[in-house]
Order: structure tokens, then C-alpha cells, then sequence
């Protein structure tokens, strides 16, 4: 059974950092390309930053330059450093594997004031 856990969260003001960590157990770890997606108040879902088992990266437009993923494998987590946050980053952050996602975890609420 996967189980995954999120933390890190918190509130911070605008300009601040976080890093979120993103435990997994139950799968290959290191088999998977794994994502961080986020989700605000009466927003969809989406797909923030993502990882390659070969440690490549991807970002999505409003977050590129400011957030970077990577991963331990040896320790099975995946995080999220997130700098020079603006109020808009606000929302409740997940990690999930790219493909075939598995239950989502209880997320880490970032919290950006102005």
C-alpha cells in the first residue's frame, strides 16, 4: 500500500522560503518520475514542478526560477524549495508520481501573506 506524506508547510510572508518534503513508501522510489502540484480555494489542481528518475526537471511558467524540485532516493523523498514567494503561491501542496498517481496525501498548506 502507498502511503505518502507531505510537510513543510506553513506561512510565510510575501519574499520568504519554505521547503517541502514529500516522504513515499509502498513503491520503487527511485523508478518513478514524481511531481509536486498544488491546489488553491476553488482552483483546480495543477501540476507544478515535476522530476525524471534521471533527475531531470520541469516547471510550470509562474513558478520557473523560484521553485526547485529534487529528490533523495536513498531516503524516498522528493522536496519542493520554494523561494520568493508571492500571495498567489498560496494553497494546499502534493506529491504524486507522474504516472499512474497513486491516493493523494493530506497535502502541506503554504500560506503567503502580503
Amino acid at each position: 500500500q502507498v502511503q505518502v506524506v507531505e510537510s513543510g508547510g506553513g506561512l510565510v510572508q510575501a519574499g520568504g522560503s519554505l521547503r517541502l518534503s514529500c516522504a513515499v513508501s509502498g513503491i520503487i522510489f527511485r523508478d518513478n518520475a514524481m511531481g509536486w502540484y498544488r491546489q488553491a480555494p476553488g482552483k483546480q489542481r495543477e501540476l507544478v514542478a515535476s522530476i525524471t528518475t534521471g533527475g531531470s526537471t520541469n516547471y510550470a511558467d509562474s513558478v520557473k526560477g523560484r521553485l526547485t524540485i529534487s529528490r533523495d532516493n536513498a531516503k524516498n523523498t522528493v522536496y519542493l524549495q520554494m523561494n520568493s514567494l508571492k500571495p498567489e503561491d498560496t494553497a494546499a501542496y502534493y506529491c504524486n508520481r507522474l504516472l499512474l498517481p497513486f491516493s493523494w496525501g493530506q497535502g502541506t498548506q503554504v500560506t503567503v501573506s502580503s
